[in-house]
């Protein structure tokens, strides 16, 4: 029997550096971001789409993403994303607050 997927409520937190951090990899339209997420870890991390279509506009505010119409492989029209330099200087900084949370709580459970 598989295991259910759960929607994972720590995305809110970390989902904008997911999504830079997919876009730093190839350029993607929102279902390609999602379907790699969510098979990079192995359906631990489920997004969906009133999370993700917010989140991909905030990004896009903030410039740290580009989205431009085009043609997906398979022959549809959506918007490609694509990460900007500014999103990479943010990926970076992201990913360093990422390590020294996960080390801290790391650190926590591990003082009994």
């Amino acid at each position: 029997m598989g295991r259910k997927p759960q929607k994972n409520d720590s995305l809110p937190g970390s989902l904008d550096m997911l999504i830079l951090g997919t876009l730093s990899r190839r350029d993607l339209h929102g279902y390609g971001i999602v379907q790699f997420i969510e098979q990079s870890s192995d359906s631990e991390l489920l997004i969906e789409e009133g999370s993700l279509y917010p989140a991909l506009q905030r990004l896009e505010l903030n410039c740290w993403i580009k989205g431009d119409w085009g043609v997906t492989a398979n022959n549809r029209r959506a918007r490609i994303y694509k990460i900007t330099a500014a999103g990479r200087k943010q990926l970076a900084i992201e990913t360093r607050q990422y390590a020294k949370l996960t080390l801290a709580i790391a650190r926590v459970m591990e003082a009994n």
